[in-house]
């Protein structure tokens, strides 16, 4: 196959990766704490196919490599919902969440409570607090979340008790984090967990909405498709001009010739 078709290929490829990644960012623009995703490309040179007859130096290709995914962490926007359990964090930061997999990190604080009091998230994971799963009792009432994150209530005196403190965690590195479905993370092997950052506060009350600006991505995807489109035109008309200089060249020559 000559250079110009892989060329095209190649950006064919690239392209048809990053529309999957602009439509699964289009189709999590409602969810809580969703974290918008970017492809990363690159030019690759290489030699073209050569011979040891060739008089000139060999020029080289330039082809386009997919490099990575990589995760935009950037803060979205908060919105007020007046659910007392919905907390959302101002600044770097991830609740910690027990999921059946393991411990998974996020962004989204929709909360609500299981059958047995306990703060969960709406899959009902268990949310873990910084002494343990935060359950609250029959006949609490008032609750407070403070800007640490303490959960503090009115019980069934009119007492004011503490019922635990979300646990906030951050990383170093949050793009080493993993992707685990929606908008929660793993963390791979050799990313810990630190303290929560001093300039970080849980804000009660309000969730932190998707990152995801959609009128950009909507545009990019039609970018996109209109590249891909014409690419696929040059490609079928290089096609197109190779078939016909091979039926050309093997036509047998006529008598008159």
């Amino acid at each position: 196959m000559e250079n110009n078709l892989l060329v095209g290929l190649s950006r064919q490829m690239a392209l048809s990766h990053e529309l999957d990644v602009v439509a699964n960012n289009i189709a999590n623009v409602d969810t809580t704490g969703f974290k918008a995703d970017n492809a990363a490309f690159s030019e690759y040179l290489t030699s073209s196919a050569r011979d040891e007859d060739f008089g000139g130096k060999d020029k080289r290709v330039s082809f386009v490599q997919d490099r990575a995914t990589w995760i935009d962490m950037s803060p979205g926007s908060l919105q007020r919902t007046g659910n007392p359990l919905d907390v959302a964090i101002d600044g770097k930061g991830f609740l910690v969440v027990q999921t059946p997999q393991g411990q998974r990190y996020t962004r989204n604080g929709a909360l609500t409570t299981s059958a047995t009091g306990q703060i969960v998230t709406l899959d009902g994971n268990q949310v873990v607090g910084a002494a343990g799963p935060i359950t609250l009792q029959a006949g609490d009432h008032d609750i407070n979340i403070s800007s640490t994150g303490v959960v503090t209530v009115r019980d069934s005196t009119n007492t004011e008790s503490p019922r635990g403190q979300l646990q906030v965690v951050n990383f170093d590195q949050p793009q080493r984090l993993q992707k685990d479905a929606g908008s929660m993370f793993a963390a791979p092997a050799g990313v810990d967990p630190g303290p929560q950052p001093p300039n970080t506060r849980v804000v009660q009350g309000v969730i932190e909405k998707s990152n995801v600006h959609p009128i950009a991505q909507m545009a990019r995807m039609i970018e996109i498709t209109r590249n891909y489109a014409d690419i696929s035109a040059i490609l079928q008309q290089e096609s197109d001009q190779h078939r016909t200089a091979l039926q050309t060249l093997s036509q047998a020559p006529s008598a008159n010739s």
